[in-house]
């Protein structure tokens, strides 16, 4: 989800000690390899499909024993009143980081990553399109991670966030772009015993078929961010060429739509046109890359487009 600028952190302080508590006193075999490999990168998950021990986003997405084990962690998510998909602890070991890259994927189109940070030191430094935050212990921030971004650990010990996705509702995103306040202001959320907000979690059920409506919208989107890396004759002749295919993509899609339903049942004729406009794509979008980001106009359509066109689609 791209967001008028890089960072916004939210009016509120969780209770640091209770969290750090919850956290800490999870056993060693909670803690998993991040699933890219990365190194230095662990994680618990807290919101999985169907709470078991997986980083899937589709299907009914629930709480792992993990998460029921913390009250406090699973009462602040609850506390914001939105549906809740992936969520885990990430943590960071000293002197590690998250490489440089930017979430193109089907799964960051409308959804935003919340992170409140657990366990922080002052060396630890969050970058996002030329701009670097610390994010501290029991605040609350979301960023725009269509953009470029990166995270360092400078620190001698681990760093912990919680960090959860979500699509947010119309009063978050009241609340995310409201003017600043003044840190006295901001609203400290304590454990309550009482409360009684109840976890909300997405169901991600996908039809067998995007419907063409969506088709066309990912792909308008595409094309508001295309650019030139280098602009000459030749590869804005290309680009105008690159719209156009997607264009009569779009059309094509709606066809297929129209003449077969969304139920799958003629999914291969769906995968072929798929392919056949990805052949068509490749040579046409060689120097072509979002505005933002930079990542290249190809990997985008791939990713966030063509992938996802067929649900249990073949690999692209």
């Amino acid at each position: 989800m791209r967001l008028s600028r890089p960072f916004f952190q939210l009016p509120l302080l969780f209770d640091v000690a209770r969290l750090q508590a919850e956290v800490a006193a999870l056993p060693t075999e909670a803690w998993v390899a991040h699933p890219d490999q990365v190194p230095g990168n662990s994680a618990v998950r807290l919101i999985t499909s169907g709470g078991g021990e997986n980083d899937g986003v589709q299907g009914r997405m629930a709480p792992t024993p993990w998460l029921e084990a913390m009250p406090y962690l699973k009462q602040v998510l609850a506390g914001f009143g939105v549906v809740w998909s992936r969520s885990r602890l990430m943590r960071l070991a000293p002197g590690a980081g998250v490489p440089e890259h930017a979430d193109i994927n089907y799964h960051w189109h409308t959804r935003v990553r919340l992170h409140i940070p657990v366990f922080t030191w002052p060396e630890v430094r969050f970058h996002c399109d030329g701009e670097a935050v610390h994010m501290g212990e029991g605040e609350a921030w979301v960023f725009d991670n269509w953009r470029r971004h990166h995270v360092e650990n400078n620190a001698s010990q681990a760093r912990i966030h919680l960090v959860a996705d979500t699509t947010g509702t119309a009063a978050f995103w009241r609340f995310v772009h409201a003017p600043a306040s003044p840190r006295g202001q901001w609203r400290e959320v304590g454990w309550d015993p009482t409360a009684n907000h109840p976890l909300l979690t997405e169901i991600n059920q996908r039809s067998p078929i995007m419907p063409a409506a969506e088709v066309q919208w990912l792909l308008d989107d595409l094309k508001a961010e295309l650019a030139l890396a280098v602009d000459t004759p030749e590869t804005r002749q290309r680009a105008g060429r690159f719209i156009q295919l997607l264009d009569g993509f779009a059309l094509d899609w709606r066809q297929l739509c129209a003449l077969h339903g969304l139920d799958g049942a003629a999914a291969e004729e769906f995968l072929r046109l798929g392919m056949a406009v990805r052949a068509s794509a490749t040579p046409l979008a060689e120097g072509l890359v979002m505005r933002t980001n930079g990542a290249s106009a190809l990997l985008v359509l791939e990713k966030r487009v063509l992938g996802h066109l067929v649900a249990e689609d073949a690999a692209w």
